[in-house]
């Protein structure tokens, strides 16, 4: 089990949540996660990370897989102009990589933002900290446990 994988599964197990890992083969892609999770695109959590102009850390947006986020939104809701945040800062500030940035087990603390569109299912998927595993989890808890701010942030 990679570091990364242990760590969300660590990071899951401390909240007392109930949770599913699945190993998927490869999805770098909410369509491939859905497809191997045998659930709708909506239903899967992504993880779009911009790198905070103001700040120089990294805000991570949660949001339903078919959903594009729109940049001035989340500008506005991180009360900073958002840029592209590059793989070296995300790995350094997430301890993950691209295609498999979780909603937890982050090195340092993360400021988040969840779509309220991902709480009219009854159960979601995440990506697990690698492009090769997600886990489910019901959608409420999972705001819960992040700590993130619930906003309209999409396109």
């Amino acid at each position: 089990m990679s570091k990364s994988l242990k760590r969300v599964q660590s990071a899951l197990l401390e909240t007392g949540v109930t949770f599913e890992i699945l190993e998927v083969g490869q999805a770098r892609t909410a369509q491939e996660a859905a497809d191997a999770a045998g659930c709708a695109v909506d239903q899967i959590v992504k993880s779009i990370i911009f790198r905070g102009e103001a700040s120089g850390h990294v805000a991570l947006f949660l949001t339903a897989g078919g959903n594009r986020v729109c940049a001035d939104k989340a500008s506005s809701v991180a009360h900073q102009p958002l840029g592209k945040a590059d793989a070296a800062l995300i790995r350094a500030e997430t301890g993950f990589a691209i295609g498999g940035v979780a909603p937890v087990g982050h090195l340092s603390p993360v400021a988040s933002y969840y779509d309220p569109r991902l709480l009219e299912f009854e159960r979601v998927w995440a990506a697990a900290g690698t492009p090769r595993h997600i886990f489910a989890v019901d959608p409420r808890e999972l705001l819960r446990i992040t700590g993130a701010k619930l906003a309209d942030f999409v396109e």
